[in-house]
């Protein structure tokens, strides 16, 4: 590549078209696979959810409009797996961030051995969703389960409880499943962004009178919140689209008490085998998710500005 002058004193630079064709055909196969992936499937689940698709065999189907959409709005039972969505997010959200920080606080202190406790921690957000929800199903069981075998050891309680027996139980013990696996990674961004924050801080904080309650809501709050505005928006998108661990561990049950929009989205799509349906439940989530994506970003800009000024 040469580069000769021109007008102004500014080189013009020969080959640079050839190197954009260049970067273009390097961005080429990542692009096929993000169209493959992730534009074609949202496409064909938008087309999908216009007809009245009842069967995996293809054939002719009765084009519906919006039909299936009015019918998700229409429908009882969207409002019931939509409320149990919202409270496992809420839920799980908060104590994710709440434990999080406290643990975060624990491992930033300069203990003994802290690459260990580090390593300990993070842990269970290394194990497969699949393998926890198992895991916990296992504690949880209501005849030989780790959880009613402490209860008597402690003898805190001889009579054995049913765990995921009851709808509203079950789906508070689902939470904590998910919160053991997750606060983990809450742990590290939290973890990062105390790493972050000058001492010098807490040392004139120190001075000027500051008790350590104090200056953790007056100095370390305000200066994590850029990571906490993106630990909890990326945990609130995460659960809201809690399938995995709820399939293995409950299966929706009891009497459909664990069953949030997308496992509700899973049993009319592929047990009902109503794919219009089952794509417009799928295609009403993408854009929960993206207006969540959006206020992510919102919150980072305006987090972003205001480090600014």
């Amino acid at each position: 590549m040469t580069s000769t002058p021109r007008a102004g004193g500014r080189p013009r630079v020969r080959g640079g078209y050839h190197e954009g064709r260049f970067a273009l055909l390097l961005l080429l196969p990542a692009a096929v696979v993000v169209f493959g992936v992730v534009l074609w499937p949202v496409v064909r689940t938008l087309v999908v959810s216009l007809y009245d698709v009842d069967s995996a065999m293809p054939g002719d189907y009765p084009f519906v409009g919006i039909d299936n959409y009015v019918q998700v709005f229409q429908d009882d039972r969207f409002y019931s797996v939509l409320g149990h969505t919202m409270y496992f997010t809420l839920v799980s959200t908060f104590l994710e961030l709440s434990l999080g920080i406290a643990v975060a606080l624990l491992l930033n202190a300069p203990l003994r051995a802290r690459w260990l406790w580090r390593s300990i921690v993070v842990l269970p957000w290394a194990l497969p969703t699949i393998v926890n929800g198992a895991l916990w199903r296992w504690i949880y069981n209501g005849q030989y389960g780790a959880l009613n075998g402490l209860l008597d050891t402690l003898g805190i309680s001889q009579t054995p409880t049913q765990w995921l027996g009851e709808p509203f139980l079950a789906l508070n013990m689902v939470i904590i499943a998910d919160v053991w696996k997750n606060t983990s990674i809450v742990v590290f961004f939290i973890l990062a962004g105390l790493q972050t924050i000058p001492s010098d801080l807490y040392e004139a904080a120190r001075v000027d009178g500051a008790g350590p309650w104090r200056a953790f809501w007056r100095l370390t709050i305000p200066m994590l919140a850029p990571s906490i505005a993106v630990v909890l928006i990326l945990r609130t998108i995460e659960a809201f689209k809690v399938f995995d661990i709820i399939y293995v561990m409950t299966g929706g049950g009891p009497a459909s008490g664990t069953q949030t929009v997308a496992f509700y989205t899973y049993l009319q799509a592929f047990s009902n085998q109503l794919f219009g349906y089952g794509a417009a439940l799928a295609y009403l989530i993408v854009l929960a998710v993206f207006a969540l994506a959006m206020a992510y970003l919102r919150i980072l800009r305006q987090n972003e500005m205001a480090g600014v000024e």
